[in-house]
Parts: structure tokens; C-alpha cells; sequence
């Protein structure tokens, strides 16, 4: 998924320098502020998801509906965003998930002030939390424009960057947790996607966790379609319908006569609400 905000290019770099259920319930214990009494029950999905660029037409998710993948992410918004999405409208999100798919939000927002390359926005250490605020608010309104309703879980792409650089990693942190208050205080739920060696795993090792994201989507491409055999960290974390895993990226494959270059990842956690 890493490289549907940037070239191929961009995305190797970063990445140098650093069967279906949905159920209810689930995901929330590790995210902090949250009153769970007042929240909707999460819907989860449990199986094989893929990310592409652009959201697909809606004739191809049809195509695609084979029983392989359930669900899919799409990109809703963010300044470091990579790609038009052309279909992706109020319309398209009732008509695929009437096909039967599950939705992944994903948010780029506000990239690592030490990360190589440039960015469209890119958060400072004073710039953290008020970026961390207005990219909160915008994600919300980005996936409630598009159907996506409070409960949702949406996911915060953070690419990779050196986290043994405190006073970035520190910034980052900052920036994660204003992205999250805010998303909580709009009742959606908080996911994250970064690399298992740095961003995720920012997440995953903080001491803090304190208004973190619940919800780890870890990039790993082991070409394991897995979230529990090689999960990075400790097995008690993010239990309970919480994890993804981006196992393989840039897969070109055809269902049905239709041919898209996809990111596969291995989902036990939320999606959004719909319908």
C-alpha cells in the first residue's frame, strides 16, 4: 500500500531508510478516551483484503467479487494522497458493499519531518498537533461525505522513517495521538498503517499508549497471509479483531477478465459501517 500515496520509487526508499466474518464488538480495549457505552458496535471482517492506487470501478469490484478477496481499502483523503479517485463517491460505496465487499478507510495525512523525499504536508514538532487536529477532522468528514458511518474505523497511513530519531519519532507520536483524539471524539475508531520495521513499530513499542491507535495495520511483505504467525510484537497486543497485514505488494492479477495491480493483506480487524 505504501507506494499508492507515492511512486515505486518513493515507496522503496522509504521502505530502505526505515473465508469472511463480520462480527461485532471487538478492537477497542487499547484505545484510550473512548466511552465504549455510547459507541456502535465495530464491524470487523476476517480474511482477504486488498489496496490498490485508485478505487476500482464498480463493474470491476463486481468482477472481482469472487470469494478470494472481501474487502478492500481505499484511499478517502489526506494532502499526501497519490492518486484521482474517480469512483469513489457516496454511490460507488453503497454499490460495492451491496455486492457484498467490506471498506477500509485509509487517511494520508501529515508525513515525518525526517523523512527523505518530499511530501505535500509534512508535520514539525510545533506543527504536530494542530496538523494532527485539522487531519482528523477532514478524515471525518472525507469518509462521512462518502457514507462511511461513526463507529468506522479509519486507518492513518504513516510511511516509513527513522525512529531512532527521538525528536522525529516524538513528533510523529504527537501528531498519531491528535489524529486519534479527534477521531474519537467524532465516535470513529482509530486504525494505523506503517512499516513493522519503523512505523508500525513506533506504535506498537510505545511506552505511552495513551490515545494510540487500537487497530495495527503492519506492513510486512513476507508473502505470509497471516496476522498471528508473524506478528512482530508481543502476543497480548491488539488482540481481539485488531490487526491486518500487508503481506505482498504489486500483484498483478485477473478475475473475470479484469486486471488490477494490488496489495494483499491478511484482515482481522475493523472496517468501516456502511448502509
Amino acid at each position: 500500500m505504501a507506494g499508492h500515496r507515492q511512486s515505486k520509487k518513493r515507496r522503496y526508499i522509504t521502505w530502505a531508510v526505515a473465508g469472511a466474518a463480520v462480527v461485532a464488538g471487538g478492537g477497542i480495549a487499547a484505545q484510550q478516551s473512548m466511552a465504549a457505552t455510547a459507541w456502535p458496535a465495530q464491524k470487523t471482517f476476517t480474511g482477504r483484503a486488498f489496496d490498490t492506487c485508485t478505487a476500482p470501478s464498480q463493474s470491476a469490484m463486481k468482477a472481482w467479487h469472487t470469494g478470494f478477496y472481501g474487502a478492500a481499502a481505499v484511499y478517502v483523503g489526506g494532502k499526501n494522497r497519490g492518486c484521482a479517485q474517480p469512483n469513489l463517491t457516496s454511490t460507488w460505496v453503497k454499490g460495492v458493499t451491496a455486492l457484498g465487499w467490506k471498506l477500509v478507510p485509509i487517511y494520508v495525512g501529515a508525513q515525518p519531518p525526517c523523512q527523505s523525499g518530499s511530501n505535500p504536508e509534512k508535520l514539525t514538532a510545533a506543527t504536530a498537533a494542530s496538523l494532527g487536529a485539522s487531519d482528523s477532522a477532514d478524515a471525518v468528514a472525507k469518509s462521512s461525505a462518502l457514507g462511511m458511518k461513526a463507529g468506522s474505523a479509519i486507518y492513518l497511513d504513516m510511511e516509513a522513517y527513522d525512529t531512532t530519531n527521538k525528536a522525529c519519532n516524538d513528533a510523529v507520536l504527537a501528531y498519531v495521538r491528535a489524529f486519534d483524539k479527534g477521531l474519537h471524539a467524532k465516535t470513529y475508531r482509530a486504525g494505523y498503517y506503517g512499516f513493522s520495521s519503523s512505523s508500525a513499530k513506533a506504535v506498537a513499542t510505545a511506552t505511552d499508549k495513551t490515545d494510540l491507535p487500537g487497530n495495527l495495520w503492519y506492513a510486512l511483505w513476507d508473502k505470509q497471509n497471516t496476522t498471528t504467525a508473524d506478528w512482530p510484537w508481543g502476543a497480548t497486543q491488539f488482540t481481539g479483531h485488531s490487526r491486518a497485514h500487508q503481506y505482498m505488494v504489486n500483484s498483478k492479477e485477473t478475475r473475470n477478465g479484469v486486471t488490477i495491480t494490488v496489495d494483499r493483506d491478511a484482515w482481522d480487524g475493523p472496517v468501516a459501517i456502511t448502509g
